[in-house]
């Protein structure tokens, strides 16, 4: 099922710190997570711009460490406090915005 750009636009961002929050990860591990857990149709350019919009809001912190295969460097993720005020603050709004949604299916479903 496609989701339109704009509503994955405002998803990604809290879905990526959401993943980031968990430990330290790299963009390529992140897009692995997504995938993993069904979010739709993420491509690997749609990962990088995102992280590199939360690394310019302060909320990741980037480091460049080693690759464990002996690949080039990698550029490892890790969530800041800001970043983790941010993340709170939307799973509160995707728990209203939810709620909402679901609220309004239900009643389009018991009327038909």
């Amino acid at each position: 099922m496609s989701v339109s750009d704009q509503m994955m636009k405002g998803l990604l961002d809290g879905a990526i710190l959401g993943l980031i929050s968990q430990g330290e990860t790299y963009g390529y591990e992140i897009l692995e997570k997504l995938k993993e857990r069904d979010f739709p149709e993420i491509s690997d350019g749609s990962i990088y711009p995102v992280l590199l919009r939360l690394s310019k809001k302060g909320y990741v912190q980037t480091e460049l460490k080693k690759s464990d295969t002996g690949g080039p460097k990698r550029k490892y993720y890790t969530i800041t406090d800001k970043g983790l005020e941010e993340l709170a603050v939307f799973r509160n709004k995707w728990s209203y915005l939810n709620k909402g949604m679901n609220n309004l299916m239900r009643s389009v479903e018991d009327a038909k």
